[in-house]
């Protein structure tokens, strides 16, 4: 069997490498093609080119299958936190129990800002989005840490990833009570990664919390919504080559510091059609209303000559069901009663699931539920608003940024990236 691809070419054939990975298709090497035939290749969207070569996230679309690092997800969190997770991530294997404490307690102690990013908040409107203001913070942070610009050991990369990964949720959490007009609460570092970015979002100076009318103030954060969102960071803690992770690659390939990376991947992940994809579902599920509604914007989603879409079913490499989604929906189900999520909110989402798993338009096209669907929901049971729903992909997805990053930088065959086209004017 030949190991090269052959490509006829205006009457003359030429050979390509073919390469072959340890999981997925195998990919034609065509780095040559443009000297040896003088012609570009097209593909709007990257439809089926590798970009880069990659040994941290794997994803199998058809089986709906993700793995990091070759572990399944399903595994992950079912064994593992999210620090635990972000560990593995960064160096290819999982702690041990020591290792995980020492990271874990390095985290809580790296998470505090310099006070002048206050002043930073302080200048954005009230009404400003959180990932404008999560953006502009990430991106200053290079100039507070703009020795990361040039890291010349593993020590330094480890230091940088776990700076950036630790200050992410402070940074969240101070651009929502930004948008509340509360003082901020800087971290507690007797609090693990998630309780301590729930804390922060809801506690009060002195280290109360927010007491409802007529309601006793509660006194600590249930172990049953740190899981939650425990849950939901690490089924977002990476996801192969998709916009914001290529962002982040193209912006690390021009030399740009990391943080500045990470910002771009940030913008990146708050388009709609992206990370904002789960405050769309929320907003959809409110506008449908009621239950008896249902079917009428089931019926505009199938109509070619409606603009309208049903938000959170299908995903650009998922051709089954999202495995994440999975996840999320048994521990929806799990979870429902003790998070108190939101029954018609719960009422209207079971019957659009309901009816488009059981109808063709749907199968056909494989159009099954994605972990937006499911993710908005729990979001809103935790009482976090819609506006920060990103921000929370952030927080989680920040890990698998940096440490894309990392493995670009020491691709000793990576270049800047510089993708051609098929100019069409004048």
């Amino acid at each position: 069997m030949s190991n090269k691809a052959k490509i006829e070419v205006e009457g003359k054939t030429y050979e390509y490498p073919i390469l072959e990975g340890t999981r997925g298709p195998k990919v034609v090497d065509i780095r040559s093609f443009f000297k040896d035939t003088g012609m570009f290749t097209y593909d709007p969207g990257f439809t089926s080119t590798a970009s880069c070569e990659s040994k941290i996230t794997f994803i199998d679309g058809a089986k709906g299958e993700l793995r990091y690092r070759g572990e399944r997800i399903e595994e992950l969190v079912k064994k593992h936190n999210y620090l635990e997770i972000c560990y593995l991530l960064l160096n290819d294997r999982l702690p041990s129990k020591e290792e995980a404490e020492a990271f874990d307690n390095e985290i809580r102690h790296r998470s505090f800002v310099d006070e002048g990013m206050k002043k930073l908040f302080e200048a954005f409107p009230r009404s400003a989005h959180p990932m404008a203001m999560l953006s502009s913070a990430v991106s200053a942070l290079s100039a507070f840490y703009f020795d990361h610009v040039k890291i010349e050991d593993e020590a330094e990369y480890d230091e940088m990833a776990k700076r950036i990964i630790a200050k992410i949720p402070t940074l969240a959490a101070m651009a929502y009570r930004r948008n509340l007009g509360i003082p901020v609460i800087y971290p507690d570092i007797d609090r693990y990664f998630t309780e301590n970015f729930l804390y922060m979002m809801r506690a009060y100076p002195g280290g109360k919390f927010h007491r409802q009318p007529g309601k006793k103030a509660p006194t600590t954060i249930k172990e049953v919504e740190i899981r939650a969102l425990d849950t939901i960071f690490s089924l977002h803690a990476d996801h192969e080559q998709n916009a914001s992770t290529t962002t982040v690659r193209s912006v690390a390939s021009t030399g740009a510091h990391p943080y500045a990376a990470i910002s771009a991947g940030i913008d990146a992940l708050w388009g709609r059609a992206h990370g904002g994809a789960n405050e769309s579902v929320i907003a959809q599920l409110e506008l449908i209303g009621d239950v008896k509604n249902v079917e009428k914007f089931i019926a505009k989603a199938k109509d070619p000559n409606d603009d309208f879409k049903l938000m959170g079913f299908g995903h650009r490499v998922y051709k089954n069901f999202d495995p994440r989604a999975r996840i999320l929906k048994q521990l929806q189900d799990e979870l429902k009663e003790e998070l108190n999520l939101d029954s018609k909110l719960m009422e209207i989402a079971s019957k659009i699931e309901e009816i488009a798993l059981n109808d063709d338009y749907f199968i056909s096209r494989k159009l099954y539920p994605n972990i937006d669907f499911y993710s908005g929901v729990i979001l809103t049971a935790l009482q976090i608003p819609k506006n920060m729903f990103t921000p929370i992909f952030v927080i989680g997805r920040t890990v698998g940024w940096i440490t894309q990053w990392i493995e670009f930088k020491k691709d000793k065959t990576s270049k800047i990236a510089r993708p051609r086209q098929l100019y069409t004017g004048k």
